[in-house]
């Protein structure tokens, strides 16, 4: 038996290549499928099953690119009701790769479709070898049942029931390679590993050291994270079967005339990624800013409207190139081209630029002493309830969309996050509602707490 794990950073997405002696199947595939296709060259493997352990709502699956690059065959949860070509499959059923013997537990409690793929490589022995655990079981944590409005507390009665009959009942030396790893925000807190076991998981996971049912479920409905815009419309997009990479649009080097006359387009935003500094010395007025050293396609995913053309100001066309790949990820097909020759380019052809000025950690302790300046705190609520600096006022970034009308939009605004990134976002977006006088704090809480003005927690 052959395995080997991919792993994509940010969205913190595994999936895995698992092979006989001549074919393979890939587990869970993301949408930039070159990765699988050279992998299987490589190993001199050919592709001839695609699983899908549910419908993924954090990123857009590369199930049905990789199907029309090899001809494999997609096997994906009965409980989806996937439209695409596929076999569907259910709590029971069996198929078989060379040697290897795939048994598949429906396991509904992160979603009502999720399946395990256990594996037992009968070459070596009769007991299962691996589990797939998709986002049912992850390293240290389980999937959280809270992504359909009004069905928590049902997912995660089931979530519990699934775990603790089925999935926990496997030999304890049977491997577990779940979907994702820490970062990812289809659990709470997940850990950094990118596998485990059975055994384990069953001693030392919280969520499984959780006995009583109703304790278990309180503690995955309440105080989640935020869940993204994106969660829901890249779960539609994977039942659907989404659009193949080669339809989308080709990216386009824009020279200033030709970007400004197309962002006047009421179809049209304009997305700097560069980094939040550079943001706040010189940007193109109303533009989103994601920089792309944050968790860059989460945030995009979660505020960016998918009806939209996107343009791009970045830091080179290869940054560029990359902004399209981690956009595609998360449902976002629309990227239309870049601006050639960055903000200098722009600079330098006559259009205007706007300006948001970056705040040491002693200029912001200044600033938030007159109570006429707005501290406004964008993390989540969670990590406003660990530490705050007395008096900040808070608002998630992403909220700032719909919530902005809560300021006031004439008052100086500070904007801190806890390193200075998601508060460059929420500066672009609070600029787009009409505040002019707004600063962002650089280095966030951690460099405010680093230059002694508030107490560490450590």
């Amino acid at each position: 038996m052959l395995l080997k794990q991919f792993f994509i950073e940010k969205i913190a997405h595994s999936s895995y290549l698992i092979g006989g002696n001549t074919t393979c199947a890939i587990v869970d595939p993301s949408r930039d499928v070159d990765r699988y296709l050279k992998a299987a060259e490589a190993e001199g493997r050919k592709i001839t099953h695609i699983l899908e352990t549910h419908l993924h709502a954090d990123f857009v699956s590369g199930h049905m690119d990789l199907a029309e690059e090899t001809g494999a065959t997609i096997y994906a949860p009965a409980a989806g009701n996937c439209s695409f070509a596929h076999i569907a499959l259910s709590d029971g059923d069996h198929f078989r790769i060379e040697d290897m013997e795939f048994h598949v537990l429906a396991t509904p409690g992160h979603t009502p479709d999720c399946l395990v793929y256990v594996v037992t490589d009968t070459s070596r022995g009769y007991t299962p070898t691996a589990a797939f655990t998709g986002d049912t079981l992850f390293v240290g944590d389980v999937g959280r049942p809270d992504l359909f409005p009004g069905h928590a507390h049902e997912l995660a009665k089931e979530l519990y029931e699934n775990l603790h009959t089925k999935v926990m009942t496997l030999p304890p030396e049977c491997l577990v390679f779940p979907a994702h790893g820490a970062g990812s925000l289809c659990g709470k807190t997940m850990g950094a590993m990118r596998f485990s076991t059975i055994g384990y998981e069953n001693a030392y996971n919280p969520a499984l050291l959780i006995t009583d049912k109703e304790e278990f479920i309180h503690s995955l409905t309440v105080d989640m994270p935020p869940a993204p815009d994106h969660f829901s419309r890249c779960s539609d997009i994977n039942r659907r079967g989404p659009a193949p990479v080669r339809t989308l649009p080709t990216l386009k080097a824009m020279k200033p005339a030709e970007f400004h006359e197309r962002m006047t387009d009421a179809d049209t935003i304009v997305m700097s990624i560069r980094d939040y500094a550079t943001f706040g010395g010189q940007h193109i007025p109303g533009s989103y800013h994601i920089d792309m050293g944050a968790n860059f396609p989460t945030y995009a995913g979660w505020i960016l409207p998918p009806d939209k053309d996107i343009l791009l100001v970045t830091d080179s066309p290869e940054q560029a190139r990359e902004a399209v790949i981690q956009l595609r990820r998360v449902g976002l097909d629309r990227t239309t081209g870049y601006l050639k020759g960055g903000t200098h380019a722009w600079v330098s052809a006559g259009y205007a630029t706007d300006h948001i000025h970056q705040l040491s950690p002693s200029e912001v302790h200044e600033k938030i002493q007159n109570p006429d300046n707005v501290l406004l705190d964008v993390r989540s609520a969670n990590e406003y309830g660990e530490q705050h600096i007395p008096g900040a006022v808070n608002i998630l970034a992403m909220d700032l969309r719909t919530r902005a009308d809560e300021l006031d939009s004439e008052r100086p605004t500070i904007a801190m996050c806890r390193t200075g990134h998601r508060s460059s976002l929420a500066c672009s977006i609070l600029k787009q509602h009409g505040f002019s006088d707004v600063y962002n704090a650089a280095g966030g809480l951690n460099a405010y707490t680093a230059a002694g003005f508030l107490p560490d927690k450590g």
